[in-house]
């Protein structure tokens, strides 16, 4: 029975150098990459609609709206499924992180370590969906999807502790962001060029771009909040409503441009990430 385990146990080890090792692969982490540049190519668009609707332009300012625009270009269903690919690729990458990646480290980090994985994989698998949606033509206005979430979700036994959870839960991945951008420590994650300009142009786009995502998380953290204690969820509106009540507020057309200034750094610095993130 010992020989039998023992080449059961090979077979299992030898399976999982093979996936370590596909997910390792020059093909899979360049597809990857392409995952965070077109990750960046949305906030720059987001940021865009966003500086437009400042200056009275309504338009979706999130991820949603950045499609819908993408959609409506020349080879707009290509752009899709390109983006579809991609972010699943790197979903794909980011879980395999989760299983096979930081063996090196001691417990209490590689924990850390695999749970911002796995946050990462579920954030670009819901980026893939959503690439799918608008590519098969069934795109949907975010903000509306997002408040009649809210509103099935509110109607559920425990559904407003819920969602009080889930708004606090969205404000504290905010601030992370924005501590990330003060403290810079983003830059743990990259392999920065030698050019003293490089380094500072890229450190620059990061803490800008942190800063202005975690502001925008914070503000759609507070809105689920105040939405579900006002059992308001038509205000629930995700990204999009966030912003929009930016622009409501004194000097809120300035500080609204400031934000998609900051959101279109981002995902400059997204793109920058395609190239010199650590993988």
């Amino acid at each position: 029975m010992a020989p039998r385990r023992s080449k059961g146990k090979t077979i299992k080890k030898d399976l999982k150098d093979a996936a370590a090792n596909a997910s390792n692969s020059r093909v899979f982490v360049l597809a990857a990459r392409t995952g965070f540049a077109v990750s960046g190519c949305l906030h720059i668009l987001i940021g865009a609609i966003a500086v437009q609707l400042a200056f009275g332009k309504a338009k979706e300012a999130d991820q949603g709206g950045a499609m819908a625009q993408l959609a409506k270009q020349p080879a707009g269903a290509f752009l899709l499924w390109i983006g579809f690919a991609a972010c699943a690729a790197l979903a794909l990458w980011q879980l395999s992180e989760v299983v096979f990646g930081h063996r090196q480290l001691k417990p209490a980090s590689k924990l850390g370590k695999k749970l911002s994985a796995a946050g990462q994989g579920v954030v670009f698998v819901a980026l893939a969906v959503l690439f799918a949606s608008f590519g098969l033509g069934g795109g949907k206005n975010s903000g509306q999807s997002t408040s009649d979430a809210t509103a099935q979700i509110m109607k559920a036994p425990l559904g407003p502790p819920l969602l009080i959870v889930i708004g606090v839960a969205i404000a504290v991945v905010g601030i992370v962001f924005g501590v990330r951008g003060i403290n810079r420590s983003f830059k743990k994650k990259l392999v920065l060029p030698a050019s003293p300009a490089g380094r500072s142009i890229i450190t620059y786009l990061g803490v800008a771009g942190f800063l202005a995502k975690g502001i925008a998380l914070l503000l759609v953290g507070l809105l689920f909040i105040i939405a579900t204690i006002q059992a308001r969820p038509k205000e629930s509106t995700g990204l999009d409503g966030a912003l929009k009540a930016v622009r409501e507020q004194p000097y809120g057309i300035y500080l609204l441009t400031l934000i998609g200034a900051g959101l279109i750094c981002y995902g400059l610095y997204q793109i920058t990430k395609a190239r010199f993130a650590k993988m």
